[in-house]
């Protein structure tokens, strides 16, 4: 690692998280990832209308939430649904907007055009790339036609062609090699090297579920510090690593993360509607955690610095929501 990175880390005991909320267009998905405790299957779902996302949305905006993410299950690029699907999501990021809310998207691999106008009311978009293992496309992914990892590349390098502020990540313990993590990684590098557009990278852990399928092998919890010293070295400085606190735990193990390099927490939601089995702990409960072993837990946008004039680009110029938040961080 770098000496002036690894004297950065060392010196900086700041921890981001980003207050949010979770919006889900709807559950249905046409992937069936068989670890997955997020979808149902096409047709079984009444999807979330406009006029129950407005009481949602305007009942929390003294909540101190800045973030709602819209994270949905996907529809096939082929189904009649498909438009429908679109522009519900679209709606309700204009919603969020008109409230003071600042939307980030996770809905899966979208199509140009569909990005092209989602960066018009969305500050950051986000993807996980997962593993580019081919052993995990033919055991966990081998009923899941978009966990093909060229279409995923492919979403990456469009995002930076756009000037899109984007998320990814690896989900660990897939049953991928150790290898095939670091070549995951360096990929992620590459492509954050030609376009500058990553802002983080998260490190997920599989943890077992409730209403799964099937199963995957599990990431050793205990080698989780290890990989984000890992990822630190390969990855730009100027992506942050995040981890999940809820599918690590306040611990040992989550303050070897941090020590290791990692910085950010994500999203803190009500509910993790992704793993609906592990809560996350009050912002209180993890301030005074890691206030006890020196760190401070400090509030982030969904949008890092760096980039708000790419949002000034985008949204920036005609909403004052941006602007705003913008200013009170």
């Amino acid at each position: 690692m770098p000496q002036s990175l690894t004297q950065s880390l060392t010196q900086s005991k700041t921890v981001t998280y980003s207050p949010a909320y979770t919006l889900v267009p709807t559950y249905e998905c046409f992937n069936h990832c068989t670890y997955c405790n997020f979808r149902v299957p096409p047709g079984t779902d009444r999807w979330l209308t406009e006029p129950e996302a407005i009481v949602t949305l305007d009942r929390l905006q003294p909540s101190g939430i800045t973030e709602i993410l819209i994270l949905s299950g996907e529809v096939h690029p082929q189904s009649p649904q498909r438009s429908l699907w679109f522009q519900r999501i679209y709606r309700l990021c204009e919603l969020a907007l008109e409230r003071g809310f600042l939307p980030h998207t996770n809905a899966g691999p979208l199509l140009r055009q569909e990005m092209e106008q989602l960066r018009t009311v969305n500050v950051s978009l986000g993807l996980m790339l997962e593993e580019l293992s081919p052993q995990v496309q033919y055991t966990v992914h081998r009923h899941a036609p978009s966990k093909d990892p060229q279409l995923r590349l492919e979403q990456l390098h469009w995002a930076g062609e756009l000037r899109i502020p984007f998320t990814t990540g690896l989900l660990l313990g897939l049953g991928e090699t150790t290898l095939e993590r670091r070549q995951t990684l360096e990929t992620i590098a590459n492509i954050h090297d030609r376009w500058g557009h990553i802002q983080e990278v998260i490190l997920q852990p599989y943890r077992p579920g409730s209403t799964q399928t099937g199963s995957a092998p599990g990431l050793d919890l205990d080698t989780l510090p290890t990989i984000v010293a890992e990822a630190r070295q390969i990855l730009s400085p100027e992506i942050t690593l995040q981890i999940p606190p809820n599918l690590v735990g306040l611990n040992d193990r989550l303050l070897h993360c941090l020590e290791a390099g990692a910085r950010d927490l994500g999203g803190l939601v009500p509910i993790d509607e992704v793993n609906p089995d592990y809560d996350h702990a009050t912002i209180g409960e993890l301030t005074d955690f890691l206030a006890r072993a020196g760190w401070e837990l400090r509030p982030r946008l969904p949008v890092y610095p760096r980039f708000y004039p790419w949002v000034e680009e985008t949204i920036g110029k005609n909403r004052g929501t941006f602007y705003g938040l913008a200013a009170k961080k």
